[in-house]
């Protein structure tokens, strides 16, 4: 792996109090980023899934994937995700995503904001199955689009807006997940098509 100090030297740190924040404008995933957009959008499965918030399902406002080793199960939101297998461009992005993060990862989330109704609500990455700090890579395809981030509990804390553009790539570690919550809102303004990949590392295998 990868030496850590290392690795961020190519990665910006963000100000973020109990918050370990790293930001790369652009990362090359070896082939233009336009074509792979274009590529994720055309042959991925998406899906469109129901998750569980406060009791009561809701239709997710965006497509999703979940891709990743055999025994990277994850549930969040009363979703339980069963992996489907790497594929090749999706590996090819992973080396690249795990070489500048000087991490490993065995699974990616993949999300699909088709246009501008599209969002992610706010929350945290902290299932039980991420262990107690975990790592995780988010790479942005496409149109960029505004990542909030909010602290979970001092409200006078002011809010970090993170602008996520065409090949860029964010990595969140250490104790942000148990901290902050972050999401993407719907934008008032038409916009373009975005896949964004998530990618994780199950420390604790779900068992049914």
């Amino acid at each position: 792996m990868p030496d850590l100090f290392e690795s961020d030297a190519a990665l910006q740190r963000l100000p973020a109090a109990d918050a370990e924040l790293l930001y790369r404008s652009r990362l090359d995933i070896g082939a233009p980023t336009r074509a792979v957009l274009n590529e994720l959008i055309e042959r991925t499965p998406w899906r469109a899934e129901s998750v569980v918030v406060w009791g009561k399902p809701y239709l997710q406002p965006r497509l999703t994937a979940w891709y990743g080793n055999e025994d990277a199960r994850y549930e969040y939101s009363g979703l339980e995700l069963d992996p489907l297998p790497w594929t090749p461009r999706l590996l090819a992005i992973k080396a690249s995503v795990e070489q500048a993060a000087g991490s490993c990862f065995n699974s990616v989330l993949l999300n699909y904001y088709r246009n501008e109704r599209d969002s992610m609500g706010m929350h945290s990455d902290d299932e039980p199955e991420l262990g107690a700090e975990p790592v995780i890579a988010s790479l942005s395809l496409g149109q960029a689009r505004t990542l909030v981030f909010r602290h979970r509990s001092d409200r006078n804390r002011k809010s970090i807006r993170i602008e996520l553009g065409d090949g860029s790539l964010l990595l969140m570690r250490g104790t942000t997940q148990r901290h902050w919550k972050h999401g993407i809102a719907k934008e008032r303004r038409p916009c373009g098509a975005r896949v964004n990949l998530t990618f994780l590392r199950i420390v604790h295998r779900l068992v049914r």
